[in-house]
């Protein structure tokens, strides 16, 4: 079985090395980098990120990351957004004004109802949805149907079509837990941090990539 090599970018900020971690574990050959070279040979990519959108948007763009992600999310390889990860792909956030964020997934980053405790720091239960290919995303084909996640977070992508949506949980709203635009998936929860379910998305990723290989 082949090794798939994964980037996993290093912009220097937060605990990113979780993932990478997480990653080899269940099979990648992971690599935190900023290398260009190396992150457009890569097979599959991931963009982690924890704490303020703004702080993660300058920091990818002070690290020359910024055109690298998207033409990486521009080509046909898997490629894994996570929580901060996650809400960078949007367009903007209510975190962080005037901040731009990536636009691959058209949209703003919300703030979880007033009705809540905010961050939510707790697991919780996915509620999957089917889209146009498969009654369930690729990347949840071999969890339970209500997989539990953990999640850290006070605000949540809200995309301006909501097709785009493969998971939700319920904390005071629908939360947006999962999406996918083509090759592209991100998630607001952290699968490196979620147990058995977690490291079960993380290595269909890696069975992803390692398609990209074969």
């Amino acid at each position: 079985m082949s090794t798939p090599l994964i980037a996993v970018l290093d912009y220097g900020i937060g605990n990113l090395r979780s993932a990478q971690k997480a990653l080899q574990k269940v099979g990648a050959d992971a690599r935190l980098t900023n290398d260009a070279a190396l992150i457009r040979d890569a097979q599959a990519a991931v963009l982690p990120g924890v704490g303020n959108f703004g702080a993660c948007m300058n920091a990818v763009r002070a690290a020359g990351l910024e055109d690298l992600v998207l033409e990486r999310v521009a080509g046909t390889a898997p490629f894994l957004g996570i929580c901060v990860g996650m809400q960078m792909l949007f367009s903007e956030s209510e975190e962080s004004p005037g901040v731009a964020g990536l636009n691959v997934v058209p949209g703003i980053v919300r703030y979880l109802p007033d009705t809540v405790k905010r961050p939510q720091m707790q697991w919780n239960r996915l509620q999957l949805r089917s889209n146009s290919q498969s009654a369930v995303d690729p990347l949840f084909a071999t969890l339970p149907s209500e997989p539990w996640m953990y999640f850290v977070h006070s605000l949540h992508g809200v995309p301006a079509d909501a097709s785009c949506i493969v998971a939700t949980a319920d904390y005071g709203c629908d939360v947006t837990a999962a999406v996918r635009i083509n090759n592209v998936f991100a998630v607001q929860f952290h699968p490196e941090k979620s147990a058995v379910d977690g490291l079960g998305l993380l290595r269909n990723f890696v069975d992803a990539a390692r398609l990209v290989v074969a």
